[in-house]
C-alpha cells in the first residue's frame, strides 16, 4: 500500500506543479497547449513505441484486455439505457454521454498510473490500442449515423493511421510480435524524446485543470453524478469480476484491469463533443468531476483490494 501511495503522490506533486504555474499566470492556454502537442506528437509517440515494443505480447492479447472491454460495453450500455428510458435523452446526446462513461484518458494519466501506481507501463498499451483502432472509430461511427444518419467510411479509415500514438504503438506492436531487438543507438534517442512524455502529460493536465471551468447547470446534476458513478464504480466492478471470478486472472492482473478501468474520462470526449456539438456542457463537467475524483476512488480501491 505504502508504493502505491508513493506512485499516486509522485503523480499528484507535478499535476500540483502544473497548477501552480496556470494558477500564478506563468503558463496560460498558449503554453499549455504546446505542452499538449509536444506530448501528443513526439513525447507519447516514442514512449508507447517503446513500451508497446517491450510488453509481453501475452499481456497485450489477454484477459485482461477482455476484462477492461467488458467493462467498457457494460457501463456504455448502462449509461444509453439510463439516458434513453430513463432521462429521455435524444440519441445524439446519449451516444455523446455514452463516450463519455467509457472511453479512458489511457494515455495522459493511463500511462503514468501503470508505471508509477502499478508498477509497469505495459499495463496501459493494451488499453491505448483497444481504443485507438476499435472503440474511438465505433463511437465516431455512432456520432456521425445519430448526426446525419450517415457513417463516414473515410473519417473512421483514416483517423487511426493519421493518430500519432497510434502509429506509435502500431510500430512498437511489430517489433513486439517479431522479436526484433533494437540496436542501442536507435533506441536511445527514442527513449530521450519517450521521456518528454510523462512530465509533459502530468504538466499540461495540472494546468488544465487550473484554467478548465467548473461544472455547473443544474439540469445536468441527475446524469453527471450518473456518469460518475457508472464510470468510477461500476466499469472497474464489471472489470473485476470478469477478471477475476469469470476468467480467474491473477492479482495483478485483477487489479490492473480494475485500477485501468477507474481512470477518468478522456478530455478527446471534450474535444469531438464540441467538433460534433454535442452535450458539450455534459461532455466538459464529466471530464472534470471524474477527473477530481479518479485518484481517490483508486486509492479506495486499492485499499480494499489488500493495497495491492
Amino acid at each position: 500500500m505504502i508504493a502505491v501511495l508513493q506512485g499516486f503522490w509522485l503523480i499528484a506533486a507535478v499535476v500540483a506543479v502544473g497548477w501552480v504555474i496556470a494558477h500564478t499566470g506563468m503558463f496560460g492556454r498558449a503554453e499549455q497547449q504546446i505542452l499538449v502537442k509536444l506530448t501528443f506528437w513526439v513525447g507519447s509517440p516514442a514512449l508507447l513505441f517503446l513500451v508497446v515494443a517491450d510488453s509481453d505480447v501475452h499481456v497485450l492479447f489477454s484477459g485482461y484486455l477482455v476484462a477492461i472491454i467488458a467493462g467498457v460495453v457494460v457501463t456504455a450500455a448502462a449509461y444509453l439505457a439510463f439516458a434513453r428510458l430513463v432521462l429521455r435523452r435524444s440519441v445524439t446526446h446519449a451516444v455523446m454521454g455514452g463516450m463519455g462513461v467509457s472511453y479512458v484518458n489511457s494515455n495522459n494519466l493511463g500511462i503514468p498510473i501503470a508505471l508509477y501506481v502499478l508498477g509497469d507501463a505495459q499495463w496501459a498499451a493494451p488499453v491505448i490500442l483497444v481504443q485507438l483502432l476499435l472503440f474511438q472509430p465505433a463511437w465516431l461511427a455512432a456520432l456521425d449515423a445519430s448526426g446525419s444518419g450517415v457513417v463516414s467510411v473515410r473519417r473512421l479509415l483514416r483517423s487511426p493511421l493519421t493518430n500519432p500514438l497510434t502509429i506509435g504503438t502500431l510500430l512498437g506492436l511489430a517489433v513486439a510480435l517479431t522479436g526484433v531487438a533494437l540496436p542501442a543507438d536507435v533506441r536511445a534517442p527514442i527513449d530521450l524524446i519517450g521521456g518528454l512524455a510523462i512530465p509533459g502529460m502530468l504538466l499540461a493536465f495540472g494546468i488544465s485543470l487550473r484554467l478548465s471551468p467548473l461544472p455547473r447547470g443544474k439540469g445536468n446534476l441527475v446524469e453527471l453524478g450518473a456518469m460518475v458513478l457508472l464510470k468510477l464504480a461500476l466499469m472497474p466492478l464489471v472489470a473485476g469480476l470478469v477478471a477475476g471470478p469469470v476468467l480467474g486472472l491473477s492479482a495483478r492482473e485483477i487489479l490492473a484491469a480494475v485500477v485501468m478501468s477507474a481512470l477518468p474520462t478522456a478530455q478527446n470526449v471534450f474535444i469531438l463533443a464540441v467538433a460534433y456539438g454535442r452535450a458539450e456542457s455534459l461532455a466538459r463537467d464529466s471530464v472534470f468531476a471524474t477527473t477530481m475524483l479518479a485518484m481517490p476512488a483508486m486509492l479506495v480501491i486499492v485499499a480494499l483490494m489488500g493495497g495491492g
